[in-house]
């Protein structure tokens, strides 16, 4: 059963650390009048704590924690520095958010469906999920004001 929790927890923190570094790109892509930099810089923050944790249990469970993302999370950014060039609005950053707390969000929801984790990975993961809702939702909200 640890194998498992060892996998899902990996396989977490991998797209965690793609978003930890999706936040951190937005914000050192806006400058400091851009009202949502500091909303950014603060969700890079709690998502590089939520990596710490993950690979903290690992750690607990004798396994070795990942430290890089995926190979997709580094073209989803390549991706918004080139949209960058031609939205000087941060649309395209938030679009790209947005995207990447939906993926979260339903990777982790089909973690969260394997019935032999233990109940410190599933905390875990429930956490992660609540936490890619909340940024669903920051996206959707900050969609809004900027396209009005």
């Amino acid at each position: 059963m640890s194998d498992l929790n060892i996998d899902v927890l990996n396989d977490v923190t991998a797209k965690l650390i793609d978003s930890q570094k999706g936040y951190m790109k937005c914000y050192e892509m806006t400058d400091t009048s851009y009202m949502f930099r500091s909303q950014f810089l603060h969700r890079a923050n709690d998502r590089e704590k939520m990596i710490s944790q993950f690979q903290s249990q690992v750690r607990a469970l004798g396994g070795e924690p990942v430290t890089s993302g995926t190979v997709g999370g580094s073209v989803h950014r390549g991706f918004t520095d080139f949209s960058a060039l031609f939205q000087k609005d941060g649309k395209a950053a938030l679009n790209a958010i947005d995207d990447g707390e939906e993926h979260l969000a339903e990777m982790i929801e089909d973690k969260l469906e394997k019935v032999d984790l233990l109940p410190a990975t599933r905390s875990l993961l429930v956490t992660a999920h609540e936490s890619a809702k909340s940024g669903e939702r920051f996206a959707d909200r900050m969609e809004d004001v900027v396209t009005k």
